[in-house]
């Protein structure tokens, strides 16, 4: 008779007395132990929110520093995850003067004057920092999620993207749930070998591009020639990109635990999808650096508020109208992110440990309240970077912005000796 194969549930059940096991290879213990025995990889995620936060009632105490704080009203739906994340009061971008530029500049700290003859400039954002270290691995180098949300997510200003590549220039990404879900999970069921011509043509058309453009360079000015050396570096971008696609051809998309989001969502309950969507493309390791600006008028308008975003962002520490609308806000984008945390949590990893404890969570704005553009609010949460949780942390007046985002690329493994206009790390963010 043919015998049942090995099976280890089969092997507990008939056992009469309860032993360790063996790591049996039959069993499949080397497969479980050699994934257990690799080091998980670290992720970094930015959330970030326009026209800052209730001033009276988001911040804790700055006279009252340290891990015995009291978690303002504000954020008190965190309360349980108190010990996982902390508060960073000081922060601030010294090149930041326009009360208009909320999400722009936040990554960055740059100086949108930082260039001789030009009315705007920006830098490369601490998010592609990161991704070109940590993206090599994964299918997107980095994800950036941007709620469409006109200026609802940032201010005015132009540029409403958190993040900005090598060149200072705006990245786009998924504007809704349905997007994201599309770019990260959706199956591309073109044979192989048309996905294959499909790429070789696209690489043509792009070498005919540049033996043109070569050409034509030859013949101009050199103001000209600087607009030229622009669309080369768009060129070699789509170069990256193609190769990179080249790369994961044939690779199925993973398939996750959630069905394809209906079109339509708006306010809360899509911020609360994309934050499934999130936490679903680490799990699923489809990149391990994500930004994601959140549609604050839509969460405004979801909640019945009438009072329209940026006008309450204007209260001015006045009890009223706006004010309350304002904590009414903060309240809600907390429990958002409570749900977050709770999400990341969950997820276990092959070593056991879970994917919160190798994720980094940032969640703030450049912007304080108003078009105030000191102290920035800072939260950052997960054990990814080694930080130090569970307090609330005050740093000296002038402290750069930058220092803390320093701080989160070395505590990733990301050997840098400077980040924008950065003077070192914050101390009291490092754990000893």
């Amino acid at each position: 008779m043919k015998k049942p194969p090995l099976d280890r549930r089969r092997f507990l059940e008939t056992a009469t007395s309860l032993i360790a096991l063996p790591a049996l290879e039959s069993l499949g213990f080397r497969r479980f132990a050699a994934a257990a025995e690799q080091p998980r990889p670290k992720r970094l995620v930015f959330l970030g929110f326009g026209w800052g936060v209730t001033n009276d009632s988001w911040y804790p105490d700055a006279k009252k520093p340290g891990r015995d704080y009291r978690l303002p009203a504000g954020l008190a739906p965190l309360e349980k995850h108190k010990a996982d994340f902390s508060i960073v009061q000081g922060l601030w971008h010294r090149h930041t003067a326009n009360g208009h530029y909320g999400s722009t500049f936040w990554l960055t700290g740059a100086n949108e004057f930082g260039q001789p003859g030009q009315i705007f400039s920006n830098t490369a954002s601490v998010d592609q920092m990161a991704a070109s270290r940590l993206g090599a691995a994964t299918r997107f180098d980095s994800l950036c999620l941007d709620c469409g949300d006109a200026a609802g997510g940032s201010g005015h200003g132009p540029g409403l993207s958190l993040s900005w590549d090598s060149r200072g220039k705006p990245l786009g990404g998924p504007r809704n749930p349905v997007e994201a879900f599309h770019k990260l999970f959706a199956r591309d069921t073109t044979p192989l070998a048309e996905q294959k011509a499909r790429l070789a043509e696209r690489k043509s058309i792009l070498d005919d591009a540049r033996e043109n453009a070569y050409e034509l360079g030859r013949r101009l000015g050199k103001a000209d020639r600087e607009k030229l050396r622009e669309y080369y570096d768009g060129i070699r971008d789509l170069e990256v990109k193609l190769a990179r696609d080249a790369k994961w051809l044939g690779v199925e998309r993973p398939q996750p635990r959630l069905a394809e989001p209906k079109p339509g969502l708006a306010g809360a309950e899509e911020i609360r999808l994309m934050y499934e969507i999130l936490a679903l493309a680490l799990e699923t390791d489809s990149t391990r650096v994500i930004t994601y600006r959140q549609p604050v008028s839509t969460l405004v308008a979801s909640l019945g508020i009438k009072v329209e975003a940026h006008t309450m962002s204007h209260y001015h520490g006045h009890a009223g109208e706006k004010q309350e609308a304002s904590e009414r806000r903060d309240l809600a984008q907390s429990e958002l992110l409570a749900g977050l945390f709770d999400r990341l949590k969950a997820v276990r990893e092959p070593d056991g440990s879970t994917l919160f404890d190798h994720t980094t969570v940032v969640y703030g704005s450049n912007i304080r309240t108003g078009h105030s553009l000191d102290n920035c609010p800072t939260l950052v949460a997960g054990r990814g970077a080694g930080l130090r949780l569970g307090e609330n942390i005050v740093v000296t007046k002038g402290t750069p912005l930058c220092n803390a985002w320093l701080t989160l690329l070395r505590g990733s493994g990301i050997d840098v000796a400077a980040f924008g206009d950065s003077t070192g790390v914050v101390e009291g963010l490092v754990r000893v």
